[in-house]
Formats: structure tokens, C-alpha cells, sequence
């Protein structure tokens, strides 16, 4: 099939799903075509499917913020059209839901039939969808999709709860390239040149947002290294970061925390690590968990949103309350302090993100695009 992906180019856990799931697709013989400001951060253009239409953005002064929505439509119908594109599939609903469908009815006037998948992440739905702002174009958008999927079934319950939804939402878990942490595991890791022998290794990734609790990944840290020697790696950039430098400073444990910044090869940063921390507000599905344990690593988490449908209870790792930071770390500890128990979270963590492979969810994306032109 001819299919658009329409996704942020960044480093978020929607951008990176999107740019995989695009090159799986191409992988499979599929002419893709991502449309976007720049080119995502994980594309690899080792496939000849796979082609980038950049969406350029003309600087006028009258404009306070200049029109994306407006540009994007014009070369979705660009690309639409020169390409026969088939299905649209936007990641995010704001704006790309809503710039698909104009799209869509522009290329109607002219004759041309294009179907619009579209998958919610996340804060596209609970922070920023749900503003009263917003809120309208995205419930509209939405509705007028052809189809509608979501990450999690927590996601799919709080749609609906926050919007009037006449469509059925398909609930189509994130995945994971595993056969791409398989290869990292037999590289040689060089634990080494991180920490010492005697030390665990404790690790997070994220965008630094408020929504992360970035300061709470540090307190739990804090508390784990009283009791157990260790370093934590940060990996990622964003509006918490100097908070959260200033509070490694305040702890005295800068020796203790390493500052990645943003990273393309998380999977090989991963491999060192032992225990990773997510005590998010909210995660609608929890991507950087599912990597993490893809890489052999035990999960310390909140329970909100969709991470007890990744993350599970005594299995795979450990869940708590929103801000339990006592509890998370001793959670930690009791993982850390031993050689067999660690390694039996580390294996069940490993075991379980083969229900996310990317063999198990890219047909049903397959069979999705397939419905659409079924309906």
C-alpha cells in the first residue's frame, strides 16, 4: 500500500512509534511517506520505500504564530496527489488529525479518495486535546476519522470519558523492535566505563516535562544510593532539566548522576542499566518503560494511566502512588540488594515485552489500513 505518516519529528514517545512503525511498513514492501517539519530523529533511509516531504513554514510578519495547520494540509494534498497515497496514518491529534481532514476535503473537491487513520498517544487527549481551546476541533477531528486508535485501554477509556466519541476506538499497544535489543545484548557491555563493579546502575529516559516528576526519579535515587552503592543516568533534554541539576548539586550526589542529554542510541545506554525509573503523573502507555525492559531491565513506575498494562506488579518490577518516593525506593532496594532476585526481574521483564514485538502489532496496523477501504 501508499501510506502517509503525518507524526513530530522528535524524540517523544509518538514521534519514535511512528518513524518505527514507518520503516517496519517500508521493511515489508509498503511505499512510505512521512510528512512533517523536519525529518524524525530515528529515520533510516536504508529502505528504498521510504521517502520525506518536509513541510516548510514561510516567515510573515503579520503573523504572531505562523499557520502550521495550514501548511501541512497543503502538502498532505501535495503529496496525496502527485503520490496516490492510499491511507493517511497521523500520529497526535493536535494538529495532525485536524489537518488530515482538511487535507481530505481538499482532495475530495478534486476527485481524490484518501482514508484517515488516526492513532491518540496521549497528551494529545488528557493535557492539551481537553483545553477548552481545543477541545472542539480535536472531538471533531476525531470523529471524522475513518479510523481511530489508541495506545492503551486506559487511553481509550479516558477519550471517551473527556469527548463525545461516535467512533470505536481500536486499542493498538506500542511496540518495540526487540530483535533490535537482542542484537545490543551481544555487544559487549561496557558496564565499566559507567559505574564500578559493586555499583547498580539506575536509569531514566524522558523529555525532562513537569508531567515526568523528574525530581521524584531523584529523591527515589537518593534513597536507594544510602543503602546501595549506584549511579543513575538521565537521558533526555527539557524545562526540568536545570531543576533537576540544581537538585543533584543541593543533594551532593553529582558524582553519583550522569547527564546523557538527548540520545538516538538509548538501547546501547540501556544495556548498562539495572532498575529503571518512571514516577510519572501520568503515562498513557509507557514506551520508555517497554524499552527499558526490552533491554533487561526491571521497571520502577507509578500506576497511572496505561503502565500497569506494561509494567506488572512483582513481575516485571514494582508499581506506586503518584509521588511515594519511600516507596519506590524501597521497591528498588528490595529488587538491587540481590544478585538472583535482580536477575529474575531482569529476565520477566525481558520475557514480557515479546507481547509488544513488532512481529505481534504490525499486522494489526496492516489489517487496520485494510478496514479502511472494507467499511
Amino acid at each position: 500500500m501508499k501510506i502517509g505518516i503525518v507524526c513530530y519529528p522528535t524524540f517523544g514517545g509518538s514521534g519514535v512509534v511512528a518513524t518505527e512503525l514507518g520503516m517496519a511498513l517500508a521493511d515489508k514492501g509498503h511505499e512510505i511517506h512521512f510528512i512533517t517539519y523536519n525529518q524524525p530523529v530515528r529515520l533510516d533511509f536504508i529502505s528504498h520505500h521510504l521517502h520525506f516531504h518536509q513541510v516548510l513554514l514561510e516567515e510573515y510578519p503579520l503573523f504572531q504564530y505562523q499557520p502550521y495547520e495550514l501548511a501541512l494540509s497543503s502538502k498532505i494534498v501535495e503529496v496525496v496527489e502527485k503520490y496516490h497515497l492510499e491511507v493517511l496514518h497521523v500520529h497526535y491529534a493536535i494538529p495532525h488529525a485536524y489537518a488530515a481532514y482538511m487535507a481530505k476535503q481538499m482532495l475530495h473537491e478534486k476527485g481524490i479518495s484518501v482514508k484517515v487513520v488516526t492513532t491518540l498517544h496521549g497528551t494529545d487527549i488528557t493535557l492539551v486535546g481537553s483545553h477548552p481551546t481545543y477541545k472542539s476541533a480535536v472531538e471533531f477531528s476525531i470523529n471524522n476519522s475513518d479510523v481511530v486508535t489508541s495506545v492503551s485501554n486506559d487511553l481509550r477509556k479516558t477519550t471517551n470519558k473527556l469527548f463525545t466519541i461516535k467512533n470505536d476506538i481500536h486499542v493498538i499497544h506500542n511496540f518495540i523492535d526487540t530483535q533490535k535489543y537482542d542484537k545490543v545484548h551481544q555487544l559487549k557491555c561496557n558496564r565499566i566505563a559507567i559505574a564500578n563493579p559493586n555499583e547498580r546502575i539506575l536509569t531514566h529516559v524522558s523529555n525532562f516535562r513537569p508531567v515526568k516528576r523528574i525530581e521524584d526519579v531523584i529523591n527515589v535515587f537518593y534513597e536507594v544510593q544510602k543503602t546501595i552503592p549506584s549511579k543513575l543516568l538521565l537521558i533526555g533534554e527539557g524545562p526540568d532539566r536545570a531543576k533537576a541539576e540544581h537538585l543533584v548539586n543541593k543533594l551532593q550526589i553529582s558524582n553519583e548522576v550522569l547527564f546523557f542529554g538527548n540520545s538516538s542510541d538509548v538501547s546501547k545506554i540501556l544495556c548498562y542499566s539495572d532498575v529503571f525509573l518512571l514516577p510519572s503523573q501520568t503515562e498513557s502507555f509507557g514506551l520508555a518503560a517497554l524499552e527499558a525492559m526490552a533491554a533487561k531491565t526491571a521497571v520502577i513506575s507509578t500506576n497511572t494511566g496505561g503502565l500497569p498494562e506494561v509494567n506488572i506488579h512483582g513481575v516485571t518490577g514494582y508499581l506506586s502512588d503518584l509521588g511515594d518516593v519511600q516507596d519506590m525506593a524501597d521497591n528498588a532496594v528490595s529488587i538491587l540488594e540481590n544478585d538472583e532476585i535482580l536477575e529474575t526481574f531482569k529476565e520477566n521483564a525481558r520475557e514480557h515485552t515479546k507481547k509488544f514485538s513488532l512481529e505481534n502489532i504490525l499486522p494489526v496496523y496492516e489489517s487496520i489500513y485494510k478496514s479502511c477501504y472494507n467499511n
